[in-house]
């Protein structure tokens, strides 16, 4: 896999690739009727994934690269799958509430994958994680008792566990290094389209979406793709705090993008989301300011 050596180049490589990321939710709020349409955004956007990433292998690896899916391991199966219902719940998260709180939501992955770290892999837990943890649960909390509604609720609830759902992407990547990391995404984009197609085909839905729709469902997948790629080229050369950090682009780049009057979306944070949302940042500030060696997680909603 081609890798940036200078870390000059490899931040703006890295900031770009959460930039791409940055745009997933204003392309769900550009769809029509988005709510009706859920399981036919999963399965184009889960095909169009598990295509790109295949196809990206075959010029990286040449014709073997079908040998990772051999190698992938229960590792592999795990991480996917999880990853596949971080995908699925990102969908739901986000129709239900404000984009604000779902990505907040996802910030609090570094937390969550320290937890099942440490559940399950038996890794440490600083004192300073710990206390990070404890700010950015007591913004969830903030986020929360703002947002009464049932709708708000249920998408908050759905952010965590699409959030979740990465941390055990990121944490099946650890257990089994050797474990080959596009192609467990490819696998959960397959898992997405599947589990898509099992849901129309039960409540006889058709597949597709508007022409609109569809194009807007392969463009989220190809920014997923794309990113990733880049973030991969580029995480070699950076540390890992500097990462974390940098991950930061992600989240303020989504609240931006559909609050920005030009863009016609206009969803404006409540002050519980600005206050919660401050103190995850801080968190995750803080967090980066005291790791050493852990790499970040890749998010990919």
């Amino acid at each position: 896999m081609l890798e940036l050596k200078n870390e000059k180049i490899a931040i703006p490589v890295v900031l770009f690739a959460g930039l791409l990321w940055s745009f997933g939710p204003l392309v769900v709020r550009y769809m029509n009727a988005p709510n009706l349409v859920p399981w036919q955004y999963l399965f184009t956007r889960g095909l169009t994934i598990f295509c790109i990433l295949n196809i990206y292998l075959f010029f990286e690896e040449g014709k073997n690269f079908y040998k990772n899916y051999l190698n992938i391991g229960f590792s592999g199966i795990i991480g996917g799958v999880g990853l596949g219902i971080a995908m699925i719940t990102f969908i739901w998260s986000i129709i239900n509430t404000s984009a604000a709180i779902t990505l907040l939501c996802l910030a609090a992955m570094p937390f969550i994958t320290a937890l099942l770290g440490f559940l399950f892999l038996r890794e440490t837990i600083s004192i300073n994680v710990w206390l990070s943890i404890i700010i950015a649960a007591i913004g969830i909390i903030i986020m929360a008792s703002g947002k009464t509604n049932e709708g708000s609720l249920f998408g908050m609830v759905f952010g965590l566990i699409s959030a979740t759902g990465f941390s055990v992407f990121s944490v099946s990547l650890r257990w089994r290094k050797e474990t080959p990391k596009f192609t467990t995404v490819a696998i959960a984009g397959l898992f997405c389209a599947v589990v898509s197609a099992l849901v129309m085909i039960s409540d006889g839905t058709n597949f597709l979406s508007s022409s609109y729709n569809q194009g807007l469902f392969s463009i989220h997948g190809t920014l997923v793709c794309l990113g990733l790629i880049l973030y991969s080229i580029g995480s070699k050369a950076i540390p890992a705090a500097e990462l974390t950090l940098l991950s930061l682009t992600e989240i303020i780049g989504g609240i931006f993008w559909v609050w920005l009057p030009i863009l016609q979306i206009n969803e404006v944070p409540t002050n519980t989301t600005i206050i919660g949302g401050f103190l995850i940042f801080m968190s995750i500030i803080y967090y980066s300011l005291t790791i050493k060696t852990n790499r970040r997680f890749i998010a990919l909603n």
